[in-house]
C-alpha cells in the first residue's frame, strides 16, 4: 500500500539501525548490484523455507513469472489458483500465455477448496498455483497429494507467507518451488523485492539467468567488465529480463532475516491482541487458524458478518479512514477485475464464496510496532462504525 498520513497507518515496516548499517557496509563497498549480499540473503531466505536453492528478484511478481517462464508453461495451458488474493498471484499466468482457472475458496481459511480443486483439473492443467491467503498456510499438503495424485506441477505463492509452516513444513517447500515478496507491508521487507525458492538446482540456475537478462549462470561474487569475463557478461543464452534485486535491498533483506524471530514475534502479538479485543463481537468475523497451522501474520484482515452488505462495509472502511486510521478493502476477487472479466468473460455469481468474503473484508492497521492503546482505539472505532450501520438499518 502506498504510504499513509493516517495517524495510525495500515502498515508500517519494521526497521532498525542494523539495517541502516548493511546499506552502510554496500554504500562504502561500491559494489551496488549481483554481490555477496545479495547470496547472503538468498541463502538466509532459503533457509527459512526449508529449500536448497534461493533466487532473489526485484519483486514477488517477478518470482512467479520466472517461476512459470522456466517451466515452460505457457500457451494452452492451464494453472489453477484462487480468485481471492492480490492480483499478482494471477498475472504472470497471463504473461506467459497460459489460462488461469479459479477454484471457490474455504470460507474458514479463505485458501481454495481442495474439495473443488481436483474438479477443476483437466488435460490442459499444467500447475497448481497455491497461494497462502494472509499468511494462513492451510491445505499445502492437501494440495501437494492432489497434484502428485494426478501427475502435475504444485507452485506456491508464498508472498505472503514467509515463515509460515503447516504441521512443522515450512511454506514455499511443498510444491516444486515457491515465491516471497518483500514490499514494505510484508512480513519483511527489501523496499521492493522477492525471491524464488526450491530444491529443483537446474530450474534455480534457469531463473538465474532469466533474471540476469539471459546470460549463462555465473558466481555474483564476479562481476561484470573483469578480465576474462567481460565476454561472459554480453553473452545471452536465452532471452531474459531485468529482474536483479539490487545489493541495497539484499542488505536491507539481510538485517531482517537477522531479526526474523523478533519480527514475527512482535506481529503474532498485535495480532493476539486484536483477537482478543473482537472475539466477542458478533459482527465481526475473525480469522482462522486450523491445528497444525502456524501463520506469520502478513495482514490482519476481518470481515464483516453475514448479511453486511459491501456498500455497508465500504463505509464502515470510509469510517476509519475519516478518523486517520487506515483500513482497505483485502482482495477483490480476481475474476472481477476488468482485465480478467473482458478477456475470459468471468462474472459475478460464478465463485460465490470468495465474492461474498471480498465484499465484506477489512484489512485493519497490522505492523510490529502496535501498541494496545492504538489497537484498542482501531477497534472502539471499528465498533462505532459498526453501531451507525446497525442503527441506520432499524
Amino acid at each position: 500500500m502506498p504510504q499513509s498520513s493516517d495517524a495510525i497507518p495500515l502498515s508500517r515496516p519494521d526497521l532498525s539501525a542494523l539495517e541502516r548499517a548493511l546499506v552502510d557496509e554496500v554504500l562504502r563497498s561500491g559494489r551496488l548490484a549481483l554481490g555477496p549480499m545479495t547470496e547472503r540473503f538468498e541463502s538466509m531466505v532459503a533457509q527459512r523455507a526449508g529449500c536448497e536453492q534461493g533466487v532473489a528478484t526485484n519483486s514477488g511478481t517477478s518470482a512467479l513469472h520466472l517461476m512459470l517462464q522456466s517451466l515452460g508453461i505457457g500457451p494452452g495451458d492451464e494453472v489453477i489458483t484462487t480468485p481471492l488474493s492480490f492480483i499478482a498471484s494471477a498475472n504472470p499466468i497471463l504473461y506467459v500465455g497460459a489460462t488461469p482457472v479459479f477454484v471457490d475458496i474455504c470460507p474458514k481459511t479463505l485458501n481454495m477448496d481442495p474439495a473443488r480443486l481436483e474438479a477443476a483439473i483437466t488435460p490442459r492443467t499444467r500447475a497448481i498455483m497455491a497461494v497462502e491467503a494472509f499468511g494462513n498456510p492451510a491445505y499445502m499438503d492437501r494440495y501437494a497429494q492432489i497434484a502428485a495424485r494426478h501427475e502435475i506441477i504444485l507452485l506456491e505463492d508464498s508472498c505472503e507467507a514467509l515463515g509460515a509452516t503447516q504441521n512443522g513444513r515450512a511454506c514455499g517447500s511443498f510444491g516444486r518451488a515457491g515465491a516471497f515478496g518483500f514490499y514494505p507491508n510484508k512480513q519483511i521487507t527489501t523496499g521492493e523485492g522477492g525471491m524464488l525458492v526450491t530444491d529443483d538446482s537446474a530450474l534455480a540456475d534457469t531463473v538465474r539467468s532469466l533474471r540476469n537478462q539471459g546470460r549463462d549462470s555465473f558466481p555474483t561474487s564476479d562481476g561484470p567488465g573483469e578480465g576474462p569475463r567481460l565476454g561472459a557478461w554480453l553473452a545471452h543464452q536465452r532471452v531474459g529480463f531485468n529482474f536483479r534485486m539490487s545489493e541495497v535491498s539484499a542488505a536491507i533483506g539481510v538485517g531482517q532475516m537477522e531479526r526474523f524471530d523478533e519480527i514475527i514475534e512482535r506481529r503474532t502479538r498485535v495480532a493476539a491482541m486484536y483477537i482478543e479485543r473482537l472475539a466477542a463481537s458478533e459482527h465481526v468475523v475473525l480469522p482462522t487458524v486450523l491445528p497444525g497451522s502456524e501463520p506469520t501474520w502478513f495482514v490482519f484482515v476481518v470481515r464483516l458478518a453475514a448479511g453486511y452488505t459491501s456498500e455497508e462495509r465500504d463505509r464502515v472502511i470510509a469510517g476509519l479512514r475519516n478518523h486517520e486510521i487506515g483500513s482497505a478493502p483485502y482482495f477483490p476477487c480476481i475474476h472481477l477485475q476488468p482485465p480478467y472479466q473482458e478477456r475470459f468473460g468471468f462474472r459475478q455469481g460464478m465463485f460465490p464464496i470468495a465474492e461474498s468474503v471480498a465484499g465484506r473484508t477489512i484489512a485493519l492497521p497490522f505492523f510490529g510496532g502496535m501498541t494496545a492503546r492504538e489497537i484498542d482505539l482501531v477497534c472502539q472505532t471499528l465498533e462505532v462504525m459498526l453501531s451507525r450501520e446497525n442503527l441506520a438499518r432499524s
